[in-house]
């Protein structure tokens, strides 16, 4: 799948390095429970490539189209968890550093949106972060997701006195 400046493609062996390396970076990972190890970000993208194999969908590795390079992933990828809201599916994203504020999340998540809405026939897809995550949640503005406070929940796979818990959910339907 392509966009203007992107390609959102499957994952080659040569992406785990750089994803490793973003998924160890303490700026990348501030508004997630923990950095990963290289054999955490491995399983990671094996899990990535199963749900493409279940679903037909999930999280594309991004590339950008001028110079070939890795820069994260953006996609959608299906939660079961315990909330008010689930069974449901994420829009969601995660770059490298370098490539923050130059529109690629919006871009890419915009993409991912148009195929879970025509190609997946979803009625509606999500997007959450915790509350502290504004670049994360000007993203979700800018792609016409829109937030109902009652919404907001605990994340429940993290601990009581995480200051990640507080989790701010957006919703956009087809």
């Amino acid at each position: 799948m392509d966009t203007e400046r992107l390609i959102l493609r499957r994952w080659r062996a040569a992406d785990r390095e750089p994803f490793a390396a973003l998924n160890a970076d303490p700026e990348v990972m501030a508004h997630f429970p923990s950095l990963l190890t290289r054999e955490q970000s491995d399983g990671f993208a094996d899990r990535i490539e199963a749900a493409f194999e279940r679903q037909g969908y999930g999280l594309w590795a991004l590339e950008v189209r001028e110079t070939g390079a890795f820069i994260g992933f953006t996609g959608l990828i299906y939660w079961d968890f315990p909330a008010h809201f689930t069974p449901a599916v994420e829009v969601a994203w995660r770059l490298a550093r370098h490539a923050w504020g130059h529109g690629y999340a919006t871009e890419a998540a915009r993409a991912a949106l148009e195929f879970g809405f025509t190609e997946a026939g979803l009625k509606e897809i999500v997007s959450m972060t915790d509350v502290g995550n504004t670049r994360s949640r000007a993203v979700m503005e800018r792609l016409g997701m829109t937030r109902d406070p009652a919404d907001d929940f605990d994340y429940p796979n993290l601990p009581e006195d995480s200051p990640l818990r507080r989790t701010v959910l957006y919703r956009l339907s087809r």
